[in-house]
């Protein structure tokens, strides 16, 4: 994908507006640069990445929806098939194109629509480049997963590398590899640290070193020999199995890998496939349990810097009207009973929160006194902030700071909605004790582990048909869809290469 850079970088901004009208150029660009880094560094005492801009077309924008926003990513049929959709429905008007996007990297890099207006240009920079920006750099979960230095690095080497398997073993082969690995991603990430973060920089030397180690240890672990006898039976059967699970480290929730480590059919080559797709599924992990509080804090960045460039008179009300107008469209949150209502919006929300926090340091009420009395009155409202920013997800971020005001606000209430009632019932409304229900059940929706199958490698029969045992451990009473269950299974067997058994544990009472 070709774009236009821009590396922003110091401009002094000139007397009266920074722009007027909707047309733009690349040294407007970086005067409207320099106003909103001054707010954001010297008011809101954000700490970024060093920015890297991209102008970009409607049409790069559609390839990087495809290739997850990544400016370097692998051949796949699937980023192929999602740009052929997504390209469809924006030619015929179905759907519109997200304003930016920003990728997790040092420098950072957003990309910015050629089409948009030189306002919307300022607000996208404001909520991607200092925004979102702010929170990859800062957020513990980042920090602990993430290399944003290597991760540019990292992409470059697992395209080459993937191009060079598709010329020596053949395409259909690191396909059938690939649709495999993307089938377990969920199930392919750590979600407890193990070991120190590796740097993608040393990745290269390092790999040598495992491949070679690995190979060893793959004839080791899967030595056989012919004839052996029988395997004694009673206590030294239960001893074995404990040994052979301390050797295999069971149980094991990382699917992948466990499949890259001890798989007894895969070849090298595809075992670095499987570390490519779970390098990158744990990468995207932290993405996916801070949604709520990434999207309001670039909000709340984007918004608190317009109005600020505004009181300095660096904009006119025309290029604010125009900001607020996409900003309310962003924030549109549809009632349960509508239409359109697809659960609710992360950047309403979100943005709410970060305001609420905001008015409980500097203006709280009794209420707020009772629910938050370690904030209520701090009028360092921005420091308070960039502590929630950096030292919570999602789930936390809703169990410690939803508020009563804003329980009220967004009319929540709490269903009760078990398969054995023939109805739903309201378990929780505006009361003391309702809003720490509301709150505590919204709280659980956020928590990824929490709504994802936990699904774990429990044994191996190592001697005899080398068949693969996984337990399903249920939360209350949620079974695993048949097809999609029966369809991950053959993909686990693809790359096990032996049987695979799939046990539940007995459903826990609702």
């Amino acid at each position: 994908m070709t774009a236009t850079t821009l590396t922003a970088g110091a401009s002094t901004a000139g007397d009266g507006f920074l722009f007027e009208g909707a047309e733009w150029d690349f040294e407007m660009v970086r005067r409207v640069y320099a106003a909103i880094e001054t707010i954001a560094r010297d008011d809101l005492g954000l700490d970024v990445y060093p920015n890297q801009i991209e102008i970009i077309s409607a049409e790069q924008m559609l390839d990087a929806y495809s290739s997850v926003g990544m400016p370097l990513m692998y051949a796949h049929w699937s980023y192929g098939k999602r740009f052929v959709r997504d390209e469809a429905l924006y030619r015929k008007g179905y759907q519109a194109l997200a304003y930016e996007i920003v990728i997790n990297s040092n420098p950072c890099i957003s990309y910015c629509m050629e089409e948009n207006t030189m306002a919307m240009q300022a607000v996208v920079i404001a909520h991607a480049a200092f925004g979102h920006n702010h929170f990859f750099k800062n957020n513990y979960l980042f920090q602990q997963w993430t290399d944003a230095s290597g991760i540019l690095d990292y992409l470059d080497f697992a395209k080459r590398y993937i191009a060079s398997c598709e010329e020596l073993h053949g395409h259909e082969a690191v396909e059938s590899t690939l649709d495999a690995a993307h089938a377990l991603m969920g199930q392919g990430v750590f979600r407890y640290p193990r070991a120190a973060k590796l740097k993608f920089a040393e990745y290269e030397r390092r790999r040598r070193e495992r491949v070679e180690r690995e190979t060893r240890d793959y004839r080791d672990l899967w030595r056989t020999v012919p004839g052996a006898a029988p395997a004694p039976t009673g206590d030294l059967d239960e001893q074995d199995a404990r040994e052979r699970k301390l050797r295999l480290r069971l149980p094991e929730e990382n699917l992948l890998y466990f499949l890259e480590k001890n798989s007894p059919t895969l070849r090298d080559w595809q075992r670095e496939l499987l570390r490519i797709v779970r390098n990158l599924a744990q990468y995207f992990y932290p993405q996916r349990q801070t949604k709520l509080m990434n999207e309001g804090c670039a909000t709340f960045v984007h918004y608190t810097i317009v109005n600020r460039l505004y009181d300095k008179g660096l904009i006119s009300e025309g290029a604010l009207l125009e900001i607020l107008h996409g900003h309310a469209n962003v924030l549109t949150q549809f009632d349960f009973d509508d239409k359109r209502y697809g659960g609710i919006n992360p950047y309403a929300l979100g943005f709410a929160m970060m305001q609420d926090i905001q008015r409980i340091c500097v203006a709280p009420n009794d209420e707020d006194r009772e629910w938050f009395p370690e904030i209520a009155g701090r009028e360092d409202w921005r420091a308070v902030l960039r502590d929630v920013w950096a030292n919570y997800r999602d789930e936390s971020f809703v169990r410690q700071f939803l508020s009563p005001n804003l329980i009220r606000k967004f009319r929540l209430f709490a269903v009760s909605n078990k398969a054995s009632d023939s109805s739903v019932r309201i378990e929780a409304i505006h009361d003391a004790e309702g809003y720490r229900r509301v709150r505590s059940a919204l709280a659980d929706s956020y928590d990824v582990s929490a709504n994802e199958p936990d699904i774990q490698v429990v044994d191996v029969d190592l001697l005899g048909e080398r068949s693969l045992v996984l337990r399903h451990t249920l939360r209350n009473g949620v079974r695993l869809a048949e097809v999609d269950r029966e369809a991950t299974l053959r993909q686990i067997c693809r790359l096990w290469g032996h049987a695979v058994r799939l046990e539940e544990t007995p459903i826990k009472a609702c």
